[in-house]
């Protein structure tokens, strides 16, 4: 009678188990990271009679987690790249709205500028005219700094969003550790603490949405994290994460186990949010920042330029446009051994790059300058100054010593210094330093259709003639010319010498002459010769081959097709991080209709074990009741 009792009581038991652990189903089905368990149970051995085996009920061997390794670890990682993908994305979008279009963007402002000097071309006394000019160029002015400052603002940005990811990753990394020790313990005692896993998987995923990791397994259960080649975890103990500066400019991830700190590579960090953060600050927010630098530091020293060879209102030489724009100094390597300070400046607004510079200097002199937008490196025996992609780089003092290393960031914050340096509308240099004249004996149509300064040169105000023949050319006679002879002419081509460009219309007739001479005092006041050449600056080639104009729409472009790229993969990435999210939660997630009807069977069973020991009780007392 005990065996059937027993039996009973094994199987209310169990069943009991089965319905506590649906209920904890049940109860958790909207508890994030929480995988569905299910009771295991056997039979217990029978025992052995002259009949053979008589069976003894059940037993709840293990509660088993619904667990799939490969499918958490793949979810885990796709949405770890995801993280990174859609920060980014974010990101990009943010830097895309400080770069817009229209009558509101920065590229407008450069244009309206531009154009507002052909009023000035065409009356050079206008004082109105005049200040249109000025007040276009400190609109410009503006909307360079208003760019520049939403560039630090978002900067800011990243910057406060790493430093909390980087306390999220420590604070995560110690929670696995704590997690490891107990899952440890817990294995001791020969079954799975299934809580304490779930708990360490949801703080493993958490962990890759702030930066991608890969784990060991050990034999006592605990898991090993590493992030790139380094490890963050190892059993209970855990390394902490910083942020640094690398040699090159670039913000890094730094991991510090003891005394021992070692630099994570951003390449190397597969996805999370920091990785997303760093790509977009060391790369998309850094070119973004170039590409804005030197647009402002070509588009003032051009102007610059050019306005420097016009003569004012006032018959002075003119002076700077914008303040000049300092390239700031060279950023010395920490572990530098000499003392000198480089520097740079722009020898060529045309032929600059939108990049940032590593110099490494060698023995005797010698330079390695490796432009960091795109790895290419150019070798210079020296000494210093050298010239590359239109900058002059030099020392401004002390000395460099073999070994030491610089890094050059000419635009980083030059479009925040942009400033209009004329006080008064009279400083415009509207007028040209020199004139054209046709001969008073000329008999063909040839008149002058614009002359102007195009360079400095110490032959500038020097008279030259040009001669036409009758085969259609002209001579040229005049200091600083060579005065060549038979030079073709055509209408409409501008002639260049001695630092000025005439362009001519008309056809000649053979003897006929252009006389170009200093600029007379009457003629300065009344000529608008130097604002023609501002006007024409428009088209003058500086970006890259493209027009000054189209500086802005360049910069437009390449950020607008990082952003879309961005987007596209944020998508891709998305939907292959929840496709692989489903596959996992339908191993462990749980199921309600499941549970419901799991929990109908574990009643029924239960209730079918309470009969039994109702029944075996019953024989009991039928059989107590009989031997009395």
């Amino acid at each position: 009678m005990s065996s059937l009792l027993n039996v009973g009581a094994r199987a209310l038991l169990a069943n009991q188990i089965a319905l506590q652990t649906t209920g904890n189903n049940i109860a958790n089905a909207s508890t994030v990271g929480y995988s569905r368990q299910t009771v295991v149970m056997s039979s217990v051995p029978g025992q052995w009679t002259g009949s053979g085996y008589i069976g003894k009920g059940v037993e709840v061997t293990t509660i088993e987690r619904a667990h799939s390794d490969f499918l958490t670890r793949q979810a885990t990682l796709a949405q770890s790249v995801q993280a990174m993908d859609s920060t980014r994305a974010n990101q990009l979008a943010s830097l895309e709205d400080i770069f817009t279009g229209g009558a509101s963007g920065l590229g407008a402002s450069v244009t309206d500028m531009l154009n507002a000097i052909s009023d000035v071309a065409g009356t050079p006394t206008d004082i109105t005219a005049r200040n249109v000019v000025l007040t276009r160029a400190d609109e410009m002015a503006t909307r360079f700094q208003d760019a520049q400052n939403r560039l630090d603002d978002l900067q800011h940005g990243v910057n406060a969003q790493l430093g909390d990811a980087v306390k999220s990753i420590n604070g995560l990394a110690s929670r696995i550790a704590a997690l490891n020790a107990q899952i440890a313990r817990a294995q001791g005692g020969g079954q799975s603490p299934n809580d304490l896993l779930d708990q360490r998987d949801q703080a493993l995923r958490d962990l890759n949405q702030q930066v991608q990791t890969t784990t060991v397994a050990a034999d006592d259960g605990s898991l090993s994290v590493f992030v790139g080649s380094q490890a963050l975890v190892l059993g209970g103990s855990a390394s902490q994460v910083s942020l640094t500066i690398g040699d090159d400019g670039t913000q890094q991830l730094a991991l510090q186990r003891g005394a021992l700190s070692s630099t994570i590579e951003a390449a190397t960090l597969g996805g999370g949010a920091v990785a997303g953060l760093l790509r977009f600050q060391n790369t998309d927010l850094a070119e973004a920042r170039d590409l804005l630098g030197r647009m402002a530091l070509a588009i003032t020293s051009t102007v610059n330029a050019q306005h420097r060879l016009g003569v004012d209102l006032d018959g002075h030489t003119g002076s700077n446009f914008f303040a000049p724009i300092p390239v700031s100094d060279a950023l010395a390597a920490s572990a530098n051994t000499g003392n000198a300070t480089i520097g740079a400046s722009v020898a060529d607004p045309s032929k600059l790059v939108a990049s940032s510079y590593q110099l490494d200097f060698g023995a005797g002199g010698s330079l390695q300058v490796t432009r960091l937008s795109d790895g290419r490196m150019t070798q210079f025996a020296g000494p210093l100054p050298v010239e590359i992609d239109g900058l002059t780089i030099d020392a401004s003092a002390g000395t460099s010593n073999p070994g030491d290393r610089f890094l050059l960031k000419p635009y980083a914050s030059a479009a925040g210094q942009v400033s209009v340096a004329l006080s008064s509308p009279r400083e415009l240099a509207a007028a040209s330093p020199v004139e054209a004249r046709a001969g008073s004996t000329n008999n063909g149509s040839l008149a002058v259709a614009s002359v102007a300064a195009a360079g400095s040169n110490a032959n500038l105000g020097a008279t030259v003639t040009l001669t036409f023949t009758a085969a259609g050319t002209f001579d040229v006679s005049g200091a600083g010319t060579g005065n060549p002879s038979g030079l073709s002419y055509t209408a409409g081509q501008p002639i260049t010498l001695n630092g000025w460009s005439l362009t001519l219309k008309g056809t000649p007739k053979p003897g006929d002459t252009i006389t170009v001479q200093a600029a007379t005092a009457g003629y300065s006041n009344l000529n608008g010769g130097n604002a023609g050449a501002l006007l024409a600056l428009r088209d003058a080639a500086v970006f890259d081959g493209a027009p000054l104009s189209d500086g802005y729409a360049s910069l437009m472009a390449t950020v607008g097709v990082r952003a879309q790229s961005a987007q596209y993969a944020a998508g891709i990435s998305q939907s292959i991080a929840t496709n692989l999210e489903t596959s996992r939660t339908s191993v462990a997630g749980v199921n309600l209709d499941e549970e419901a009807a799991k929990l109908l069977q574990y009643q029924q069973a239960y209730q079918a074990s309470a009969k039994m020991i109702q029944i075996a009780q019953s024989i009991f007392d039928s059989l107590l009741q009989g031997m009395n």
